[in-house]
């Protein structure tokens, strides 16, 4: 008789994603700087029928919370861990845009690592293509 242990914390989410009933959950990755275009993405996953979570803050535009820099360094930590988090929770990463800076590279890097499928709004700026 085998003996499987506790589930991991990631088939304990997937096991009570499942009997919530809830829908499939996208993340919306990439540069802020395609804001515009992770709203459009936001409403065709929507229309879809799935649950869409994206970056809340677009930290390439000026704005006076941000004005002292090592607060803004503390804020876009803070915010790259919670983005991350909204990886751990999706089924699958959306990657909007037609560029892919470091910090994109690195959330597709941590979402492979946890077998998350990944897609493109532009498929040729896969850096694995």
């Amino acid at each position: 008789m085998s003996h499987q242990g506790p589930p991991t914390p990631e088939e304990a989410l997937a096991d009570a994603k499942k009997r919530l009933g809830l829908p499939h959950i996208v993340v919306i990755c990439g540069s802020t700087r395609f804001m515009t275009e992770m709203t459009e993405a936001d409403v065709r996953e929507t229309e879809a029928g799935r649950i869409v979570v994206k970056p809340g803050r677009d930290m390439k535009s000026p704005h006076p919370l941000r004005s002292d820099p090592v607060e803004a360094e503390a804020l876009k930590a803070r915010l790259d861990e919670l983005h991350r988090a909204k990886i751990r929770l999706a089924d699958e990463v959306l990657v909007v845009g037609d560029h892919i800076g470091d910090s994109t590279r690195a959330e597709i890097a941590y979402a492979r690592s946890l077998d998350k499928p990944v897609r493109f709004t532009h498929p040729e700026a896969d850096p694995a293509a």
